[in-house]
């Protein structure tokens, strides 16, 4: 097997690596691709790359995946793909979600499911249509992004991006942490969260195919638990169906949830590509489409409205109530543990600690990604292995998430608001990009993905992510800030929460103006 320089021969290769990255591409006896060498050379690059290998750790990073290694393919392959959502969305995090309903935004059962089914038949959406982008072209999220954004306009998007999967982490592992302290409370609060981030990191230092891994398995003795806390909930009688309220305050409350529950169904758009990379070109992308919408849309409504109906179960005023008392020792961890306790005993701990460990299956796709996305922010952050990355991204999530233990339900409201609002943006932007300017994937030029000459400018998507942002304040509704149309969104003094339908609308309209002048001057 012999060694070819790409920048020679990257006419002839299926999917060559840059020539800016001049790392050899391995042509077995046949002349076919084999896959491109990560350990050629003696600087400290090749030499992680050489040590990575023998672990059998991932060592390719934001580099397009060629044909010849998409070997992710038939039923398996849409399998993954669904199981990859289905594990890392029925978690606990998706049940805190539906227990904000009530605790932040004061809403009854019956108008908080409804917000929990509409908004996220709406949010999944994008995270579906991007999954099908990594079979057709082999690239990442990010990497896709510069045919939207440009060279140097998508450095700020994988900014926002590294900030919402650490953020991720650090409030999914809080939420574990919660949990294990429900169980001894003897565990402090840090030591759940070094515990989950440990596990995480584990996984993830792998890479794809052990994140797939573990993705497949792990959502069935979460979703066994699952079941046994919906059986004995409802075998408690402690249900209690609130009316539908009216009038302003109540949409206001349902505005406001609803961006929540938005900001956490959308929050995989920014890496959906990630974990389809390695499926062959000629998979079907309705197939993708449809698995990965139904590897979301089960576990988020199912976790968010159980979610909803033990947190409703607060409301009973009979002068002992083992669910208010639960989740005022221990938030989420002491509801749940309020269900499972008193019925089932050291049992019930047990189901606890499993949930707890949940939080590594929905943490998975945000410490993988954080490092792809690093990669992305400049030449040299690519000369780092992705695996290195991974480590920074696990220690920077665990000093966050351990001073913002004691505040979690502040930090999970204005979180999920953050992750709707630039995302609602970012997908404004992107489908106006595909769908009116590009017309469909057959305006994409794959080999250009690292080549700045060659990708827009960058300058009219900036802007209107700018004015995007400029809906995005008007429309939206905080305690530290509440915008002029939020303001008649709902009852005073918060209003109603629209920022990110503001965003959206923002962004897509201002960029169909700039986009157009921005081809007449560049032609690109």
């Amino acid at each position: 097997m012999d060694y070819y320089d790409v920048e020679k021969h990257s006419g002839a290769l299926d999917s060559p690596l840059s020539p800016l990255e001049k790392r050899p591409t391995i042509i077995d006896d046949s002349g076919a691709v084999a896959g491109e060498t990560f350990e050629y050379g003696n600087g400290y690059y090749a030499r992680l790359q050489r040590l990575a290998g023998r672990f059998n750790i991932e060592q390719r990073g934001i580099e397009r995946v060629p044909e010849s290694e998409r070997t992710d393919d038939g039923f398996r392959a849409l399998l993954n793909v669904s199981t990859m959502w289905l594990s890392a969305n029925l978690v606990v995090s998706s049940f805190a979600i539906g227990v904000l309903a009530k605790s932040l935004f004061y809403l009854g059962f019956v108008d908080a499911v409804l917000v929990v089914l509409f908004f996220n038949l709406l949010s999944i959406l994008p995270v579906c249509f991007f999954s099908t982008f990594g079979p057709r072209f082999g690239l990442r999220q990010m990497v896709l992004s510069r045919f939207w954004f440009g060279w140097w306009g998508v450095k700020l998007i994988c900014v926002f991006n590294v900030l919402a999967c650490i953020g991720w982490s650090a409030v999914n592992s809080i939420v574990g942490a919660q949990l294990i302290n429900a169980v001894n409370n003897d565990v402090p609060g840090f030591a759940g969260i070094i515990i989950i981030a440990v596990c995480t990191f584990i996984v993830c230092l792998f890479g794809y195919k052990v994140v797939h891994a573990y993705e497949f398995w792990s959502w069935i003795p979460t979703l066994i638990i699952f079941l046994i806390v919906l059986g004995e909930f409802a075998h408690s009688g402690a249900f209690v169906n609130l009316p539908m309220s009216v009038g302003t305050s109540e949409l206001g409350g349902v505005l406001s949830f609803g961006a929540t529950v938005f900001g956490f169904g959308t929050g995989w758009t920014s890496y959906a590509a990630d974990y389809t990379v390695y499926q062959p070109a000629t998979q079907s992308r309705r197939k993708v489409f449809l698995w990965t919408w139904l590897g979301l849309i089960i576990p988020l409504l199912f976790c968010e409205m159980l979610g909803v109906a033990i947190m409703t179960a607060t409301d009973i005023n009979n002068g002992d109530n083992i669910y208010q008392a639960g989740y005022d020792q221990s938030a989420v961890g002491g509801l749940l543990a309020a269900v499972l306790f008193p019925p089932l005993g050291n049992f019930g701990k047990f189901c606890l600690v499993i949930l707890a460990l949940s939080i590594v299956a929905n943490n998975c796709p945000n410490i993988y990604s954080v490092a792809l996305t690093v990669q992305v922010l400049g030449r040299w952050t690519q000369q780092v292995p992705r695996f290195v990355w991974t480590f920074v991204g696990t220690c920077v999530y665990i000093a966050i998430a351990i001073p913002g233990y004691s505040h979690f339900e502040e930090v999970l409201q204005n979180f999920m608001n953050f992750i709707g609002y630039w995302l609602a943006i970012y997908e404004g932007i992107s489908l106006t990009e595909h769908f009116v300017f590009k017309r469909g994937f057959s305006g994409y030029v794959p080999g250009h993905y690292d080549q700045p000459s060659k990708l827009p400018p960058g300058i009219a998507a900036i802007a209107a992510f700018c004015c995007g942002v400029a809906g995005m304040v008007v429309g939206m509704s905080q305690v530290w800030w509440v915008g002029p149309i939020a303001q008649h969104a709902g009852a005073p003094p918060y209003g109603g929460d629209v920022g990110f339908e503001l965003g959206f609308a923002f962004a897509t309209v201002s960029y169909l103006g700039l986009r157009t002048v921005e081809l007449r001057y560049f032609g690109r």
